[in-house]
Formats: structure tokens, C-alpha cells, sequence
């Protein structure tokens, strides 16, 4: 899936298209899970840097494309602050792939 999403955005890319298929599939998955987050009526301790992680990717995804260390800290930042809420497991999910389609991390020896 991750080859097919890359060829897609070159393609896109290459025939005269303004945007990275990637940063819209991240731009789109991060607006879900904020809409989601901010009708979830619980609060919970680290709702805050959720807030704040989801409005640092979402002005990453609105700059063009962004550096993929950086969407990684604020991916890892979230699910360790809602990672327990089942109620946002689909969201947080769907924001973990859109993150994956910016290539894998390097593997470690």
C-alpha cells in the first residue's frame, strides 16, 4: 500500500498537481481526530498535548510537506497521551498510517 500511495503522489506530482497526496491523506486523518477529540465529553489528564500535538501536525500538513522526524515525535506524543481513550482508537490509528505513508523510520542495529 505505502509503494501505491508514493506512485500516486509522483504522478500527481509530476502531471501538474499542487499536492502531495501524502499531506492530504495526514491533513484528513488529523482533522478527524480532532473533531473527535473535541467532542469526547471525558476529560483525561494528557488532553492538552493531544490538543496541542494535533494543531502542530495539522500546521505541518498546511505548510506542504513535512519532516518526517518531527511527524513521528508528535505521532508518538499523541498516542501516549490518548492511546487509552478506545473511544479515538480509530482516529489515532488512521493518523498512524497517514504518518507511515511519509516512509518507515530507520531500523536499528
Amino acid at each position: 500500500m505505502l509503494r501505491s500511495v508514493e506512485q500516486r503522489s509522483e504522478q500527481r506530482l509530476a502531471a501538474g498537481g499542487d499536492e502531495d497526496v501524502r499531506v492530504t491523506e495526514l491533513r484528513t486523518a488529523v482533522s478527524r481526530l480532532r473533531r473527535q477529540l473535541a467532542v469526547l465529553p471525558a476529560e483525561f489528564p494528557d488532553r492538552g498535548i493531544a490538543e496541542e500535538e494535533l494543531a502542530a501536525l495539522a500546521a505541518m500538513a498546511a505548510h506542504g510537506v513535512p519532516e518526517v522526524p518531527r511527524l513521528r515525535r508528535s505521532l508518538l506524543l499523541i498516542a501516549g497521551a490518548i492511546g487509552s481513550v478506545s473511544a479515538l482508537s480509530r482516529g489515532l490509528t488512521d493518523v498512524r498510517h497517514a504518518v507511515e505513508l511519509f516512509g518507515e523510520p530507520p531500523r536499528r542495529r
